[in-house]
């Protein structure tokens, strides 16, 4: 990377990238699809990627996805090029482009962030995508050089006003979060604590907790 290159977060609420769950007859596997990235139009950031940088940066995921059997992404805000593993909630296994769209499709994993996003989107909370990457911007605001590395679940994207409400933000803060958060550590290994997960994320948010503030 040149010294110039720069960490790259560009957020896509639920309105704009309409993600879609998808799951397996035996509703083991779960899905998410929809717009992940889009070219040709200046974003919440003031930055446009031009449809060849977005373009063959599909195409260089591609790759990926068939070299790694999927690229990992993560839950939430990350604030670094780094994928935490600790933090993956799901793996794209798809992406393509349709227009000046990047689309794609992701697996909800087994892990602790990766049911954390599952039941809530199963419990009817509305969650937007973060693509992350890095690149050079120039004055105008146009994106070059631009080298893909995920797309995220974001629960509350982080522009103001994106959409109402701090559903993860809650799930950080909230007063007894800990109790979740351990129960999330747990879930992959403690059947008892899979049985339950869903329960008690219901029962926060039939709580209000989630409401804004």
């Amino acid at each position: 990377m040149s010294k110039n290159t720069i960490l790259l977060i560009e957020e896509l609420t639920p309105n704009e990238c309409n993600l879609v769950q998808e799951s397996t007859q035996d509703g083991k596997t779960h899905y998410l699809s929809g717009i992940f990235m889009q070219a040709d139009l200046k974003n919440k950031n003031g930055r446009v990627y031009p449809l060849s940088e977005i373009a063959s940066a599909v195409e260089s995921a591609k790759t990926r996805i068939s070299e790694q059997n999927g690229i990992m992404g993560e839950l939430d805000h990350p604030q670094s090029l780094q994928i935490n593993l600790d933090r993956v909630s799901h793996v794209i296994t798809e992406l393509w482009m349709q227009g000046a769209n990047a689309y794609g499709k992701a697996k909800l994993l087994n892990t602790p962030m990766g049911n954390i996003a599952r039941e809530l989107v199963n419990s009817g909370v509305k969650v937007g995508v973060s693509s992350r990457g890095a690149g050079n911007v120039n004055e105008s605001g146009g994106v070059t050089g631009f080298q893909f590395i995920t797309v995220d679940v974001v629960a509350q994207p982080s522009a103001p006003h994106a959409f109402p409400g701090s559903v993860y933000e809650s799930l950080q803060y909230a007063k007894n979060g800990h109790n979740i958060q351990t129960l999330a550590e747990q879930v992959r290994h403690d059947e008892a604590a899979q049985k339950y997960l869903k329960k008690e994320i219901l029962k926060w948010l039939s709580e209000g907790i989630f409401q804004k503030k």
